[in-house]
């Protein structure tokens, strides 16, 4: 494992997707162990995407205190199916959620009414589980969550919100041959629901996993670009207890 540090961003980088999730998930348990001593209850929010599976898939086996912990994700699409495999929330329910007994899990999909009135139930929620870790990834536009770079306000007054998503943003989530990703651009919806930067840098401690060829240029900018909106994982630079963990692949600009 090499480390690197930028402004207050630890970065860790390891020779193997499977070897990142594996230190990601002893350093995030490890963390979740210590902070249990302390309170009743941690309060979590996970992200979904493919650059998780190692994570999670790691994460799930571990000998943790499950069900001291309130389970969030960070986004979600508008306008799929409730058993649409492509929801956020039924991907984090087939590879963690439904693998493990959570205190409670709280799926923004199962929430009730328009887009706007699920944002203003999800932003209640949080308001009242403070956020004491979030894992994150970053997207091939250095988007976090669905903050892609046209909607992303470091000074947002906002909780949660809609978002309407971009171009790279959507071209990103087609892959045929995983039943979790769409099988075309038409597919994807053009809107999202998302938790924005300020209610995500709020947490405590923040971890982002972001291996693979396709985020090479997303690392590079996160950790090379001035800290700006324009690219959006920049911010993680400023988080005062932030890591990112990243592999050979990921990491081949820096």
């Amino acid at each position: 494992m090499k480390e690197l540090v930028k402004d207050k961003l630890r970065v860790k980088i390891y020779d193997t997707r499977v070897k990142m999730g594996e230190a990601a998930a002893d350093e995030i348990s490890e963390k979740i162990a210590r902070l249990l001593k302390k309170k009743e209850y941690l309060n979590i929010i996970f992200a979904a995407a493919p650059s998780q599976n190692e994570f999670l898939s790691s994460f799930s086996k571990k000998a943790i205190e499950w069900k001291r912990i309130n389970a969030f994700h960070m986004d979600e699409y508008v306008g799929l199916n409730a058993e649409a495999p492509q929801l956020f929330g039924n991907y984090l329910k087939s590879r963690l959620f439904d693998l493990v007994n959570f205190r409670e899990i709280h799926y923004i999909m199962d929430l009730t009414g328009s887009p706007e009135e699920k944002c203003e139930k999800y932003a209640d929620l949080l308001k009242h589980y403070p956020t004491d870790i979030v894992i994150l990834g970053i997207g091939e536009n250095t988007h976090l969550a669905f903050n892609d770079p046209h909607v992303a306000d470091f000074n947002d007054p906002e909780i949660v919100k809609v978002v309407d998503l971009d171009d790279k943003n959507r071209h990103q989530q087609v892959d045929p041959s995983d039943p979790a990703c769409f099988r075309s651009l038409d597919e994807v919806p053009t809107h999202a629901i998302t938790l924005t930067i300020p209610s995500l840098f709020r947490s405590d401690y923040a971890y982002a996993i972001v291996p693979g060829k396709n985020k090479t240029e997303a690392v590079y900018h996160t950790i090379h670009e001035e800290i700006q909106p324009h690219f959006p994982s920049t911010i993680l630079r400023e988080h005062p207890n932030a890591v990112l963990f990243v592999d050979k692949d990921s990491a081949a600009k820096l």
